[in-house]
């Protein structure tokens, strides 16, 4: 395997990377924008310390061809990235055989008797942890709790949803788990999240909930497609943030490090929504609340 085919195994661990970061990219390097390459800038300096030029970007990753490898300096920024360590590292590893060498052993010595049973025995007991383990992990991933989009059947991040049980008109929050939620007796819980419509359940005893499906806040969602996604016609998405933000809409951005927290009305939140950059894509909303007519009227934003 030549250094030209390492590298574009690298490339593909770097997409695979920036995909974690971004789970709303579906494309390759072929289709990546203008605004992913700010992100995966923004990116690589957040996670190495270090920076790689949006020219670099346009000439090494996005061609289906590369003709040379790139500098070593900056194979090694990729694979730290990338959680593939340096370069060096990275290239061991790829080269290693897949299946390892037995060593011939002498058919005139024979193992000891009891080093014979000791072997076969260590063997059988791997084996059976390994099936303990399986049947274990096969029983926890059947029990994992799912939250859908009640319309699209995506699965909802269960970051973005709270659980509180309900006592005595007091909710008390709890955390969802990844197994079943189930309960001794009838129990009342509500979820609640900035992106979907709160639900309210009565959970029986014996009935155990693998999947609960959300109603998606319309408005809420594009306000969070606007952070996230990169701009397509400004205009119109002015046009769009007019009608869903309320005129006396507030938003409160927690600062990090407990500096204190930023205020932006709807002039000044429109005017971000409506240019992105990378530093709002790094924002997440944790509360949000709307008006009769549905325009939202207060956000409360943190900052990672």
């Amino acid at each position: 395997m030549t250094e030209l085919e390492l590298f574009y195994q690298l490339k593909e661990q770097v997409l695979r990377q920036y995909k974690e970061s971004h789970p709303y990219f579906m494309g390759n390097w072929k289709s990546f924008t203008s605004q992913d390459i700010l992100n995966l800038m923004d990116d690589i300096q957040c996670q190495t310390k270090q920076t790689i030029s949006e020219k670099w970007i346009y000439t090494h990753l996005k061609p289906e061809v590369n003709v040379k490898l790139p500098r070593k300096d900056m194979l090694a920024i990729l694979c730290s990235y990338a959680q593939c360590g340096s370069w060096e590292e990275f290239t061991f590893k790829k080269l290693q055989p897949q299946t390892p060498i037995l060593e011939q052993v002498n058919p005139i010595s024979k193992p000891p008797f009891s080093y014979f049973y000791l072997v076969i025995g260590g063997m059988l007991l791997v084996g059976l942890i390994g099936g303990v383990w399986w049947m274990v992990n096969k029983s926890n991933k059947d029990e994992t709790l799912q939250l859908q989009n009640s319309y699209t059947k995506d699965t909802v991040a269960k970051e973005e949803v709270k659980a509180y049980v309900i006592e005595d008109t007091m909710e008390k929050p709890i955390e969802l788990s990844k197994t079943k939620m189930e309960f001794t007796k009838p129990t009342q819980v509500v979820l609640k999240s900035p992106f979907y419509e709160p639900k309210k359940m009565v959970i029986q005893p014996n009935e155990p909930l693998s999947t609960i499906e959300l109603k998606p806040n319309d408005y809420a969602l594009i306000v969070k497609a606007f952070m996230k996604s990169d701009i397509k016609n400004w205009q119109t998405r002015k046009q769009q943030l007019q009608k869903i933000l309320a005129d006396d809409l507030e938003v409160i951005v927690m600062l990090p490090n407990n500096l204190g927290a930023e205020y932006f009305n709807k002039e000044e939140f429109a005017q971000k929504l409506i240019i992105p950059s990378p530093s709002l894509k790094k924002m997440n909303i944790v509360e949000l609340q709307q008006d009769e007519q549905k325009r939202i009227k207060w956000i409360r934003i943190t900052q990672h």
